[in-house]
């Protein structure tokens, strides 16, 4: 144990440093984001859209999972799930934050903002998109909820399989899409010194953008 204790204490990772400068960012975060998402892709890392959703519970402490990004846009980051699953009772209180962490580049974004529901539409749509059996799992899952074992689960979705043969799956009324609004996002460049660079991107309520380089 003292061993493992050691060799995770002294892990070190070689940084990838390209510098963030303020002189060659975009005054809007958002395309700045897709700048780097498109990046991120190229790059080839492992789900370049997966991330870290964190929320308060009703107990005032935090929870985090890792979730997919779905789309970004002027009005927010969005991702789907159960709207009646922990997350989405945490997420009621209409503030969250998330972080992309690119090990591959050594970036992370940081975005704190206000939650809102997604249209009914893009709900839908998306929905729709999804292969037969991820919507056969949006039915068959009460996500969050205890359950006896692995096995009822797989007679469950047994059962909505034979409900919904030959049938067009529609949406569950309970599954549906979140937008976290940005009010701040954080873009950080890892530097092998750890003198990292930090760009924060403040939301003004003109709807313009302030910009500050953070200490490390």
């Amino acid at each position: 144990m003292k061993k493992k204790s050691e060799t995770i204490r002294t892990l070190r990772t070689a940084f990838n440093y390209v510098p963030l400068e303020e002189k060659n960012i975009d005054k809007n975060p958002i395309n700045q984001f897709n700048k780097w998402m498109l990046e991120a892709i190229d790059a080839k890392t492992g789900e370049p859209n997966a991330m870290t959703l964190a929320t308060v519970d009703s107990k005032g402490f935090p929870e985090a999972r890792v979730v997919l990004l779905r789309g970004v846009d002027k009005s927010g980051f969005s991702f789907f799930t159960n709207y009646k699953s922990a997350k989405g009772k945490e997420l009621s209180k209409k503030k969250a934050c998330l972080n992309f962490f690119w090990i591959e580049l050594s970036r992370q974004v940081r975005i704190v903002g206000t939650v809102k529901k997604v249209s009914t539409k893009d709900s839908d749509d998306y929905f729709n998109s999804r292969p037969r059996e991820s919507q056969i799992s949006a039915w068959t899952s009460h996500q969050s909820e205890v359950i006896a074992s692995r096995d009822e689960l797989e007679k469950k979705y047994a059962l909505m399989e034979k409900k919904f043969q030959n049938k067009k799956v529609p949406r569950p009324s309970y599954w549906g899409g979140y937008a976290i609004m940005p009010l701040t996002i954080e873009f950080w460049q890892g530097k092998q010194n750890r003198l990292h660079d930090r760009i924060l991107y403040t939301k003004l309520k003109t709807g313009k953008w302030k910009i500050e380089r953070l200490s490390p």
